[in-house]
């Protein structure tokens, strides 16, 4: 008899697995074909009020194209689709939620794998989304003294402190590794009823850090040259 008789319809693993890595592909192909298929005036209305304010808030928004090169823009597309990739994971635990609602409270059949099944993609969202929050600033920093700084101060500082995000990241990236490595070799599980594999999520921590590792590189490539671009302009 199986562990997962009596508790009515689980998720097959496979199911789990497969459609986390295809339903996401599925989305981005449909927003793909919506936006081509935007009116040529829609097309053609140039640079937003948001972006202007954006602008205005950001001094260093009008050098964002300096220091970029094909290393830089293969690097920052692999962290903006990445982003994108799991930003669409998020509509899957709220459906799971939903199911596990009505599933419990109108049919008193509550689930076994909803909860695990949404805090583990939710987890892996969060390890696989650093690299995007790099590209768009959206990480939170202590910006006291940061923002007293001049421009190329600020530049500078971003140089300087990257030192302390390779050493964060590289250890990360080794951890993972190591956890991984450990969990494949196992075949470790969760310890709830469902007892998915564990691996997978370990895997994620390994190409989150990766993809963080590689946006921050991104980053810095470009701080230097800002840096000496604004050098030069001071120099005029």
């Amino acid at each position: 008899m199986s562990d997962l008789e009596g508790f009515g319809f689980v998720l097959p693993h496979w199911a789990y697995w497969g459609w986390l890595a295809v339903m996401p592909l599925i989305m981005m192909a449909l927003d793909r074909w919506r936006s081509g298929n935007v009116t040529a005036d829609d097309g053609e209305q140039g640079i937003t009020p948001g972006e202007v304010q954006a602008q205005e808030e950001d001094p260093l928004a009008r050098y964002k194209d300096v220091g970029v090169n094909w290393f830089t823009r293969v690097i920052d597309w692999m962290s903006d689709k990445s982003g994108l990739f799991v930003a669409f994971w998020t509509v899957n635990a709220v459906c799971f939620y939903f199911f596990e609602v009505v599933m419990r409270y109108i049919f008193n059949m509550p689930t076994i794998w909803v909860h695990e099944a949404s805090f583990l993609l939710l987890g892996m969202q969060y390890l696989l989304a650093g690299a995007f929050a790099m590209l768009h600033g959206a990480h939170v920093r202590v910006d006291v003294m940061y923002n007293m700084l001049p421009l190329r101060g600020r530049v500078g500082m971003d140089i300087f402190t990257s030192m302390f995000f390779f050493i964060f990241a590289l250890a990360l990236l080794i951890t993972s590794w190591t956890f991984f490595m450990n969990a494949y070799s196992m075949g470790e599980t969760t310890v709830e009823t469902w007892g998915i594999q564990y691996w997978p999520v370990k895997a994620m921590m390994v190409l989150g850090s990766a993809l963080l590792l590689l946006s921050g590189l991104s980053k810095l490539i470009k701080d230097i040259a800002l840096f000496i671009r604004l050098g030069q302009e001071a120099a005029q």
